[in-house]
């Protein structure tokens, strides 16, 4: 099983930076654990919100890097 963040604009389409390439991640802890250290710099990039996919199933999601 493999574990990976779609990212998105503001408008809700796919983020096309080069910057955070696909990454996978062995568990959904892994996946979680990046998004907590890199949320800040995905906003900065332009990234918006996420969704976390395992496999091809969507696990939750959308959801904002706003901060609150």
């Amino acid at each position: 099983m493999s574990w990976s963040w779609r990212l998105e604009t503001e408008t809700g389409a796919q983020w096309q930076g080069d910057a955070f390439a696909q990454q996978t991640f062995p568990s959904q802890s892994d996946a979680e654990s990046w998004l907590g250290e890199s949320w800040r710099e995905l906003r900065e990039h332009g990234v918006a919100e996420v969704r976390l996919f395992e496999e091809e199933r969507e696990v939750y999601g959308p959801m904002s890097l706003a901060e609150s």
